[in-house]
């Protein structure tokens, strides 16, 4: 800490030179004509003696992360967003009070410069300044080793060092960029409007999750950050849109891992006179396109593993896998004892409270989840799970519901939407048994929302994707963190 003391004085000394020399050490507006990026792309390969004919001028500006210094001349490197550009600064090329904050220059001060490209003795591709304009002074030091920044704290908590630091972290948020972005022009295309719902709820609905509560002063009542927007978008189709679509931020009060982060993002959309098969073919063609776009290619690596994004995608039910997986009897799916029996031979912890359903929930999250490497849709789960979907024709027990896994955790839910107002109220009713009993992530219920079914609904199918766990695959990346600009953590000591 006194290094870091003694080093931000001696750069506070040197803005006041600069400020002496005539030179605002914060400067104003600055006119970029070119990018560092572009000039690498347009211009790199060509030779010295091509360079020396054409003459290219430029003016870019960015971060110094480089520096060396020898008699009258010195070499500086430039970072331009993920891009870095060399530029050589002369005395003699240079006007007095320029040269005169070259001298001043230390890591981590932003520049503008205008001058003409070649190569040097080396042969680098380099900028020759003629005009350097001082931009922003930068009290504080880069951090030690900060062109290999790899403590994991200081990278999520500083993301500006660590985009400073690491210009590979810039591809991996251009990459997010364009994948909400290729999202968005897909569903439109498609005939989707995108729309707006509420952000804070009176009633939080819409998942099984554990709300954020805030308190509105002026109306005197609780709200929810929403931990869903599902039940507004269906209202939307009750109101006579046939397609929506939200691309939003969610909240849900639960722990931070790799694959969770309370604050996160989700596409949900809906589409009138659809299933959930129809969103099966959506999600396939959606997700394998975007990869062909944005990676050229549908057979990607995650975390060492290959993956096949190339439709068409496994479809398994829901209790078949879990007996398959775990070689199990049919009849462990219909008794609470039998059930309990292989969670405990499967080494899972049974909590005495735990409901049939629960308890054969917890063996397909422990046993199947981990196992579905390549993309699956896991069909037909039980009405008891499944509060807002609706009964399969065939089967009551069931619904048309699928979920996505892809490299072991889940990105999609989808199902064909309850719009019975009678069996949506019943299940309503059911699960606020369950709050009633201690479930806090239980749904309550939504008289609003029940009202608006009343009104009719037409048969509808809908679907959430988790944005964050599409962009970790799609960027190899193992942490939900690390697609995150500014993932939650704890408080600094």
């Amino acid at each position: 800490m006194d290094e870091l003391n003694e080093q931000r004085q001696q750069r506070i000394k040197k803005l006041d030179q600069l400020r002496a020399g005539g030179v605002a050490p914060y400067g104003t507006r600055f006119e970029i004509k070119d990018r560092a990026g572009m000039l690498i792309k347009l211009h790199s390969e060509k030779s010295k003696e091509v360079l020396e004919e054409e003459k290219i001028s430029c003016t870019f500006a960015g971060r110094v992360v480089a520096l060396r210094r020898f008699g009258k001349a010195g070499f500086a490197v430039i970072q331009d967003g993920a891009d870095r550009l060399q530029v050589y600064l002369k005395k003699d090329l240079l006007t007095e009070q320029s040269y005169m904050v070259t001298e001043q220059l230390d890591l981590g001060d932003w520049i503008g410069v205008t001058g003409t490209l070649f190569r040097t003795k080396t042969n680098e591709f380099t900028v020759e300044v003629r005009e350097l304009t001082f931009l922003s002074k930068a009290l504080r030091p880069l951090p030690e080793k900060w062109h290999g920044l790899t403590d994991v704290e200081t990278r999520y908590r500083q993301r500006y060092v660590d985009l400073i630091a690491n210009p590979d972290v810039h591809s991996i948020f251009a990459t997010r960029s364009k994948i909400i972005a290729g999202i968005r022009s897909y569903l439109i295309e498609r005939g989707f409007l995108e729309v707006e719902t509420p952000m804070m709820h009176p009633i939080p609905g819409g998942a099984a999750a554990k709300p954020f509560v805030t308190h509105h002063n002026a109306l005197g009542i609780d709200l929810y950050l929403r931990i869903a927007p599902e039940l507004y978008l269906k209202r939307l189709i009750v109101g006579g849109f046939p397609r929506v679509f939200e691309i939003n931020r969610n909240f849900r009060n639960e722990g931070i891992s790799t694959i969770h982060n309370p604050e996160f993002t989700m596409l949900e959309f809906y589409v009138s006179y659809a299933d959930y098969q129809d969103l099966i073919v959506l999600t396939e063609d959606m997700v394998s396109s975007l990869a062909q776009q944005l990676l050229g290619k549908t057979v990607i690596e995650y975390q060492g593993k290959e993956i096949t994004l190339t439709p068409p995608w496994r479809r398994w039910s829901y209790h078949q896998s879990i007996l398959e997986v775990n070689k199990l009897d049919p009849s462990v799916l219909q008794d609470r004892d039998k059930a309990a029996a292989a969670a405990k031979s499967l080494g899972l912890q049974v909590d005495p409270k735990a409901t049939l359903f629960n308890i054969v929930n917890e063996i397909f999250e422990e046993t199947v989840e981990p196992n579905l490497i390549q993309p699956t849709f896991i069909t037909d789960y039980p009405i008891e799970i499944s509060p807002l979907a609706r009964r399969k024709d065939s089967n009551p027990a069931l619904t048309d519901r699928f979920e996505l896994y892809i490299a072991g955790r889940e990105i999609a839910n989808a199902f064909s939407e309850l719009n019975d107002p009678l069996d949506q109220r019943e299940r309503f009713e059911g699960q606020a048994a369950q709050r009633e009993a201690g479930d806090e992530e239980a749904h309550l219920v939504d008289e609003d929302f029940l009202r608006a079914l009343e009104y009719g609904m037409p048969p509808t199918a809908g679907e959430g994707i988790g944005i964050d766990r599409l962009i970790m695959l799609f960027t190899n990346q193992a942490s939900i963190r690390d697609v995150v600009l500014f993932p939650q953590l704890r408080p600094e000591k």
